[in-house]
């Protein structure tokens, strides 16, 4: 079968090396730093919003070691708009490990990697893989989805990932030295054409192995799937809380954050929230130390989900 043959790997890497987006993450010569940076923003993060606080961070903070150097509440500043600032203090966590154990530089094993705070799975391996050039089943949301499509003939992968998934993405994975391209290369087929809603089929190099289309694009028929909610959800509520606190320059008083959002509970919910996650200790616990006047962060809100 194609599916199981380098015809197949020579498609899609071929597809890539023509269609593959330009992302600094993904040059040539980006140091593993910025392969880490790249990946904890990406999580839960569209391509787009990150690209220019991606930049921002690196100028700022070119090695963890100068992460690890700042406050948190300086991490999670800078982190501005991108949502959920929790990986920010954990990012700033990862830094700090990397510092105390690895004489400040990114460890290449996913054992080690796995060990840092904030990674897991996914992320381990993915930075293994595009930092270090290990080989390593990188399974991201895009990855799945076309996995499951092209052998599986599934609309859409399970809600979490399984050992039949693992398997199938092991058995599929080229040798030495093509299993980093070979996973950012799906990951890119996923996000730009194999896509979740309304996937652009016509343009998929290995269309005619592709068991979801042979049995007729079959509708997906598994458990619910959620869909996110941001307007006058508590992610919404902590969102405009921390955009005072982030921004403030003094103490905030209670009347502040009533301004933002006047329903008590909901506000003091989300407030707890914040305090138990380590978001209102890091931004009170110190002045923001400026950032270089050439920045600017971006002008964004909101919280949506990972693309590559």
């Amino acid at each position: 079968m194609l599916t199981t043959t380098p015809t197949l790997h020579e498609r899609v890497l071929a597809w890539y090396d023509e269609h593959a987006r330009d992302l600094p993450w993904r040059r040539p010569g980006t140091a593993a730093w910025g392969v880490v940076v790249s990946e904890f923003m990406l999580q839960q993060t569209r391509v787009d919003r990150v690209l220019p606080a991606y930049v921002l961070w690196l100028e700022r903070w070119p090695t963890p070691a100068e992460l690890a150097a700042a406050a948190p509440g300086d991490a999670v500043r800078q982190w501005g708009r991108l949502g959920y600032p929790r990986r920010a203090l954990r990012l700033h966590a990862a830094a700090a490990v990397m510092v105390e154990r690895h004489g400040g530089e990114v460890p290449s094993s996913y054992a080690d990697l796995r060990a840092l705070p904030g990674i897991g799975d996914y992320t381990a391996a993915a930075i293994a893989s595009f930092a270090f050039g290990g080989r390593h089943v990188v399974l991201d949301t895009n990855v799945r989805r076309v996995l499951g499509r092209l052998v599986g003939g599934e609309a859409l992968p399970p809600p979490a990932v399984t050992r039949a998934e693992r398997e199938r993405a092991e058995a599929l994975a080229p040798p030495d030295p093509l299993g980093p391209r070979w996973a950012v290369a799906t990951m890119e087929l996923g996000a730009l054409v194999c896509t979740s809603r309304a996937p652009r089929c016509e343009r998929c190099p290995v269309l005619d192995a592709c068991a979801w289309q042979r049995a007729g694009a079959p509708p997906y028929d598994g458990p619910a799937r959620p869909r996110q909610r941001y307007p006058g959800t508590d992610r919404e509520v902590r969102g405009r809380l921390l955009a005072v606190l982030r921004d403030a320059v003094g103490p905030v008083t209670p009347a502040a954050l009533a301004a933002v959002w006047p329903i008590d509970d909901q506000r003091e919910r989300a407030f707890a929230s914040l305090v138990a996650d380590g978001l209102v200790p890091a931004l009170t616990s110190a002045q923001p130390d400026p950032a270089p006047s050439n920045q600017r962060m971006p002008d964004s809100s909101g919280e949506t989900v990972r693309q590559q």
